[in-house]
């Protein structure tokens, strides 16, 4: 081990060792606030979609409110305690809790276990490091290769069940362009655009641009391929593919906030704090 300092500020400063906590750095810049922001944000996002999840009610606006919108944290709505309407799937007559229950273990286990929110949550929660060029928070690193952080490897299956729930989410964003009516105890229905077709619209598209940016996506259509020339199919994948996953980071947080806000602007119109603005043909 060799030490230095620091010509500016005579930093004692050791050379040739793994770090560790007491290990300074010679960054002046506020490093510090990207983990600390990261750590607000996300930790937010748990505490109300938890929140969210255990609630069990405001989810399903529907005939009462001319409208057919649904949280995305509820979709599909299977289970036995969800209100009439909201249930295009069937329901699964065991199960009598709060269905977001069962559906939120999906996407927050692709979440959890993508490679951008890795890099977000091991900076920010564990300091593993903190940021570049400052000591990483741990004297040992062992990586993802022990329990639970193995578990890891696992994100290549939650992709592939998150393509099914983009699909039951885009499902409900056409559904959403249904302004339902009745009239002489007949549903009837118009098609037109409201304030919550947008968000439902949105929310779909942006999750499927996390979904399709993700590395696990690139490397199932480029990935182990030695001669792009035959297979041309997967070359068209990957190029089309390769400039989203370049912004995987973009779509990850836009993603998060989005289905967060579709969360909520369902269920202010649901329990009926506000109306949701909008006309048919």
């Amino acid at each position: 081990m060799t030490t230095t300092a620091d010509s500016v500020t005579g930093t004692p400063v050791a050379i040739g060792t793994r770090g560790g906590p007491d290990q300074p750095t010679l960054r002046k810049d506020t490093w510090w606030v990207e983990p600390v922001v990261t750590v607000a944000v996300l930790t937010a996002f748990v505490v109300y979609s938890t929140w969210a999840a255990f609630v069990g009610k405001d989810y399903y606006a529907g005939t009462a409110f001319g409208r057919d919108l649904i949280s995305p944290f509820y979709s599909p709505c299977i289970a036995n305690s969800c209100v009439p309407g909201s249930h295009s799937f069937g329901t699964l007559p065991f199960w009598n809790y709060s269905p977001a229950l069962l559906i939120l273990i999906f996407p927050l286990g692709f979440r959890l276990t993508c490679y951008y929110y890795r890099k977000a949550y091991y900076r920010s929660f564990w300091w593993s490091p903190p940021a570049c060029a400052v000591a990483d928070g741990h004297r040992s690193y062992s990586g993802e290769t022990r329990f639970p952080l193995i578990l890891q490897n696992i994100h290549r299956y939650f992709f592939w069940i998150l393509l099914i729930f983009n699909c039951i989410l885009t499902y409900d964003a056409v559904l959403a362009f249904r302004q339902p009516y009745v009239v002489n105890g007949v549903e009837h229905s118009h098609i037109g655009i409201s304030v919550g077709t947008v968000v439902l619209v949105a929310n779909a598209a942006f999750l499927w641009l996390y979904s399709l940016s993700c590395h696990a996506c690139r490397h199932f259509c480029g990935g182990q391929v030695k001669s792009f020339a035959k297979h041309p199919t997967r070359h068209k994948l990957w190029k089309f593919v390769t400039p989203l996953n370049a912004r995987h980071m973009r779509f990850a947080w836009i993603s998060l906030f989005g289905v967060a806000i579709a969360d909520l602007y369902v269920r202010l119109v649901a329990s009926g704090t506000i109306h949701d603005p909008g006309f048919h043909f």
